[in-house]
């Protein structure tokens, strides 16, 4: 059996280790009434899912969505075990993807936590390591673990709503900077498009983590209750301010195209204004152009230097004209 997937496995009393437990002896270790289990797998074949579930008696239709991830982020209750979907999220150094989304899948019930992930580089080893640190509250079992796995991927969308806000505000300077704006039209295409994308990912975990505040499961004790609500003032706040940029986005992209717009109409009104004033000597030059035997002023010695400073004249005047209404 391929063991690679297998990232962590290991057995809790009394909130410390106290044994790492193969996958193929999660059966038996699981049988220890005074233990916990907690396995965390990553991008697990379906052999170590069948087996793991075999183990712990997991719902089929929980592993198949564990498997197959691409799933929207939610809470399932199940007879005797809960399944959480997560969408994990990072900033990225490539430049045709800002942000990094990734999956993880918590299946919890007696003794036992699971987390599988999928895609997502954000290791939860940090997690483990804080929470074995604290041998205190990892005693409370299950519940605070996945609350430790949640409070871990929610954290990681306040980087990334920062990053998302200076790219704003540097955006809105661009705009009223008297500058081109027309590249930023796109770029502020592209901040939307992230914003929806975080949003998406945040948006369904107020619902679970309201769910998991207000249960009734046994699964999640009295006492680990009260973290899941910081965990649901944390999803508020960063719904918030998604809320928050994603109006300013909007508006900074109106205001964006209210400069094009006005920039495009000062251009009209410049070339109209040159080509009024082009006109004048075009007319006059035109008919003296037409080459009739009888017209006036056409023997006249002065004909020509009158004709020309005409045009000089009409010109400057209509110039004077169109900067004086800010034209030109």
């Amino acid at each position: 059996m391929p063991h690679r997937s297998v990232i962590n496995s290991a057995a809790y009393h009394d909130g410390v280790r106290v044994a790492d437990v193969p996958v193929g002896d999660l059966g038996d270790a699981w049988n220890h009434s005074d233990r916990f289990i907690w396995v965390g797998l990553y991008e697990p074949s379906e052999q170590v899912l069948s087996h793991v579930q075999e183990a712990f008696g997991l719902h089929d239709l929980a592993v198949e969505d564990a498997h197959h991830a691409h799933q929207r982020p939610k809470l399932e209750v199940y007879d005797h075990s809960m399944f959480i979907v997560m969408r994990t999220a990072k900033l990225s150094e490539s430049t045709d993807q800002r942000i990094e989304f990734g999956e993880t899948h918590v299946f919890m019930g007696p003794r036992y936590v699971i987390t599988v992930r999928h895609g997502s580089m954000l290791s939860h080893a940090g997690v483990r390591a804080r929470c074995e640190s604290t041998p205190k509250l990892l005693a409370k079992g299950e519940g605070f673990v996945v609350h430790s796995v949640m409070d871990f991927i929610v954290d990681q969308y306040f980087p990334i709503i920062d990053a998302l806000q200076s790219e704003l505000d540097e955006l809105e300077e661009h705009i009223f900077s008297g500058e081109s704006q027309r590249n930023v039209t796109a770029r502020i295409y592209h901040l939307r498009r992230d914003l929806l994308a975080i949003m998406q990912a945040v948006s369904p975990l107020i619902d679970v983590s309201a769910r998991l505040t207000r249960t009734n499961s046994n699964l999640i004790s009295a006492d680990a209750r009260p973290y899941f609500q910081d965990i649901h003032d944390h999803v508020i706040c960063i719904a918030g301010l998604l809320d928050g940029l994603q109006q300013l986005s909007q508006t900074a992209l109106d205001s964006n195209l209210a400069l094009i717009s006005v920039s495009q109409n000062d251009d009209t009104k410049r070339l109209a204004a040159w080509a009024a004033i082009l006109a004048v000597p075009t007319l006059i030059a035109g008919l003296y152009g037409m080459n009739f035997e009888y017209m006036p002023e056409t023997n006249w010695a002065w004909g020509y230097p009158v004709s020309l400073g005409m045009m000089i004249l009409a010109c400057i005047v209509l110039y004077k004209q169109f900067r004086r209404v800010d034209w030109l």
